[in-house]
């Protein structure tokens, strides 16, 4: 933390040696001068990582002289010192940007804690991070032996990515190697839960069973819209914890949190299985059952997810609801532009639900174009990337017109994704599905020991498109490929983001209520 380079100015700088010779004592490099002229001479010439600066001088004072060193360096942090304590010299101080201030006499331990909160600051809350986060590591590895329901899983995941949020700026890469190392052991035996589990919860569903996609309006959005006279629900495409994270400090100023849940997407974790189970309130064995004409299964053309309000109107009049209802979805910019100018329409509802397929666009782009994904090469650049977009986006103004209206907001997904990075070799014939992350065809070729296999589908509600339909799902940051052309679909998809298997980052959804300040 030594060799930061501070300029001191005092017009009783003598007085002040043994101050200097503390500071160099403990590594700094100390420059001083008695005048405000000088000080502006020094600040042109080279580079102070802070100065010191008195407030009561001959000649230049020091609030004279502050104002002309923020012009040639505007980030270098001024500590003023002073004799007086009348507030309008601090107000005048304060608003001229001044990063700490000490009162005369100065002791040198007062002097050295305020260079360390001005120049280390970052360095020192990093380093106490780290040592927080290395000392917990053994404690949250033996949580996952313990992990015995949803709920568990759903605190070892905010656990983990609130420590990846603190690390972020951590200047050890060996920490963030064992961060990465746990999220991957974590996934892991998140895996094994649901192999263990997943069926069931809808064979012998208990206390523990999570709510899941197909009834997540009844069981958490229903009871929001009861209570509120305005409810608008966003349901956005793709959209993760960490994602929430990184943009709801852009919505403080909006919203105040009332609840931070999350709920569980149902498997495959695809747009087109978990986000029709959310508005028909139905798995998609059921939905392919009671409206064949509304459903296409994977080797079926057309588009999968083109119901999705006559699903909603159907699931609000069975549960006997009489909200007045919007329904929007946004794909394009353009869209979002009009749903703006016509947020009347939004506000005179009850129930408005506006889907947001911006990160799944994002998505797919980082899939296809270098560019994009240089600037989303890992989880980090791709939540900076997801804050860029959102703090410039239509979405924002739209929530900012809602809060101005009282609307309560709820925020959610049908399924996060995950960054793969493991090929693991199937087969399957042309009918097989498409998707990296889940499989389902009448011919699959796999190693029972590397997927999850659901060979009798409608255990999992899901449905077939022919009698001996199965369905496969990868683990963790695996990623199916063919034999075939196997080195070339690697470079295309390692490192993509993907959705529709078995991780935390899909399965783990977030549920977030919003009132307005």
């Amino acid at each position: 933390m030594s060799g930061a380079k501070i300029l001191w100015v005092d017009d009783e700088i003598d007085l002040l040696k043994p101050h200097i010779l503390f500071l160099k004592g403990k590594g700094y490099d100390v420059e001083t001068c008695n005048n405000g002229y000088d000080a502006i001479d020094l600040v042109a010439a080279r580079q102070f990582d802070l100065v010191i600066l008195d407030e009561m001088m001959p000649g230049l004072t020091g609030l004279e002289t502050l104002p002309r060193i923020k012009e040639l360096r505007p980030m270098t942090p001024v500590i003023m010192v002073t004799k007086s304590e009348e507030e309008n010299i601090m107000d005048k101080a304060v608003g001229s940007k001044i990063a700490d201030y000490l009162i005369k006499p100065v002791n040198p331990n007062q002097v050295l804690l305020s260079i360390k909160k001005n120049v280390h600051s970052q360095q020192l809350v990093t380093e106490q991070t780290t040592a927080d986060y290395r000392s917990e590591f053994g404690r949250i590895s033996s949580s996952f032996a313990d992990a015995r329901t949803f709920a568990d899983w759903v605190q070892i995941y905010r656990k983990l990515y609130n420590w990846e949020m603190e690390l972020s700026e951590s200047t050890d890469p060996g920490v963030r190697e064992i961060l990465s190392y746990q999220k991957n052991e974590a996934n892991n035996e998140f895996a094994k839960f649901i192999k263990n589990r997943y069926l069931d919860w809808f064979a012998k569903p208990d206390d523990d069973t999570p709510v899941m996609s197909q009834n997540l309006i009844r069981k958490k959005v229903f009871p929001v819209v009861d209570a509120a006279p305005k409810t608008t629900f966003f349901l956005i495409d793709n959209f993760r914890y960490d994602q929430w994270r990184v943009i709801q400090p852009v919505l403080h100023s909006l919203f105040e949190v009332e609840k931070e849940d999350f709920y569980c997407s149902i498997l495959p974790t695809a747009t087109q299985y978990a986000r029709n189970a959310i508005f028909a309130g139905l798995m998609p064995a059921a939905i392919d059952k009671i409206m064949p004409d509304l459903w296409l299964n994977d080797d079926e053309e057309g588009g999968k997810n083109q119901h999705e309000e006559d699903f909603l109107r159907r699931q609000i009049q069975s549960q006997g609801k009489g909200y007045s209802l919007f329904f929007d979805k946004i794909v394009k910019t353009d869209s979002g532009k009009r749903l703006i100018e016509n947020i009347d329409k939004v506000h005179n509802a009850d129930f408005s639900v506006i889907v947001y397929n911006f990160l799944d666009i994002l998505s797919h782009a980082r899939t296809e174009t270098q560019i994009i994904r240089d600037l989303a090469e890992d989880e980090a650049a791709f939540r900076s990337l997801t804050r860029s977009w959102f703090e410039h986006s239509d979405l924002l103004e739209l929530m900012r017109l809602l809060a101005e209206r009282g609307h309560t907001i709820i925020i959610t997904s049908d399924h996060g994704t995950i960054q793969v990075d493991n090929p693991v070799r199937v087969q399957g014939d042309r009918a097989t599905s498409s998707n990296l992350r889940y499989k389902t065809g009448r011919n699959l070729g796999f190693n029972q020991k590397e997927v999850f296999a659901i060979t009798k589908p409608e255990l999992a509600h899901l449905p077939k498109s022919n009698i001996t339909s199965t369905y496969i799902f990868a683990y963790n940051r695996d990623f199916f490929v063919y034999p075939n052309n196997t080195n070339q679909f690697v470079r295309y998809y390692n490192n993509t983001f993907q959705h529709g298997g078995i991780s935390m980052e899909e399965m783990i959804v977030p549920f977030l209520v919003l009132k307005p300040r």
